[in-house]
């Protein structure tokens, strides 16, 4: 498989890239803990069916120490046991941000209020502005189909 559009040579997207991250930056910098930054970043891209993301994700959580069995069982985090109520919190409200279009509502209060019972206000705002750039991520590689496999954790940084 090959991209349609080499992203890396691109120089408007490179440029718009280096936004993207710094935004990304806030987030890694912020008090959300970096397991449940993993963890959004694992079930949104799968969600979205992002193969490349999908890689990159498990690959670094891996590397910084997630067990292979959480990262199995993102997907069905629901009927996993292996998760915390706060890990559960973010993975929901990571769902119904990145499947907005599914739901008349958006995000239900709910949800909402079941993350903010977990997370203070910066951490809230680390943990939407993670789920709107994961799924903007998610989105430009699925648009030009960027392989997924070859990712090495940390090659990007």
């Amino acid at each position: 498989m090959e991209a349609r559009l080499d992203l890396f040579a691109n120089p408007v997207f490179g440029k718009a890239l280096r936004h993207v991250n710094a935004a990304g930056k806030a987030v890694t910098d912020s008090s959300l803990p970096a397991t449940v930054q993993r963890l959004v970043e694992v079930r949104a891209s799968q969600i979205n069916g992002c193969g490349f993301c999908t890689d990159m994700h498990t690959k670094d959580a891996t590397a910084a120490g997630e067990t292979a069995q959480r990262l199995h069982l993102v997907a069905a985090w629901r009927e996993a046991t292996v998760f915390t109520d706060a890990e559960r919190a973010a993975l929901e409200l990571a769902e119904e941000g990145t499947r907005i279009a599914d739901a008349a509502g958006g995000v239900s209060d709910e949800v909402w209020a079941n993350a903010a019972k977990h997370y203070d206000e910066e951490q809230l705002g680390a943990l939407v502005t993670l789920i709107a750039l994961i799924n903007a991520y998610n989105r430009v590689n699925v648009l030009v189909r960027q392989p997924a496999g070859d990712y090495r954790p940390g090659m990007f940084g």
